[in-house]
């Protein structure tokens, strides 16, 4: 479960005294606990899929916030950002290379029978099941699209 391993990465930060690494943990584990006591969620531990979608949000946070720090040529957050992003990637699964994506999308493709560009959405919502945490959904669209685009499948 997410939330003890967690757990156990916030003694160790603790331990080592690294405050970046302690700070977005907490923030993870605030998370977590949030998403756990949501209206509707009646206390209950996130599942695997949520824990992966709460991760891969904050992710994308990151990235969002370090690109905006980099436009504003504001260096030391921007490294901040990055810092944290790096940490939260420890607990994300590996990201599939630019070439085992294409052969999985392609795989996607046909079997889904997409023809064309028009198909994107059929091509996006399976590959977006299957490579969830996996890929970023920008990188899958991008490759989907160029791989509708391309007439040689």
């Amino acid at each position: 479960m997410l939330k003890d391993t967690i757990d156990a990465a916030i003694k160790q930060a603790m331990l080592a005294k690294d405050k970046v690494r302690l700070t977005t943990l907490r923030s993870i584990k605030s998370q977590i606990m949030l998403a756990e006591t949501a209206e509707g969620s009646h206390g209950a531990a996130l599942t695997p899929e949520a824990e992966l979608k709460l991760l891969n949000k904050a992710a994308k946070q990151r990235r969002d916030a370090a690109a905006i720090y980099k436009e504003q040529f504001r260096s030391e957050l921007e490294e901040n950002e990055l810092a944290e992003l790096a940490i939260i990637e420890e607990f994300l699964p590996a990201q599939l290379s630019d070439a085992d994506l294409v052969e999985r999308l392609v795989h996607i493709i046909q079997r889904v029978g997409a023809q064309g560009p028009s198909d994107l959405g059929k091509v996006m919502g399976v590959a977006a099941r299957e490579l969830s945490g996996q890929a970023d959904g920008k990188r899958i669209s991008d490759v989907i699209n160029h791989l509708l685009n391309n007439t040689n499948l």
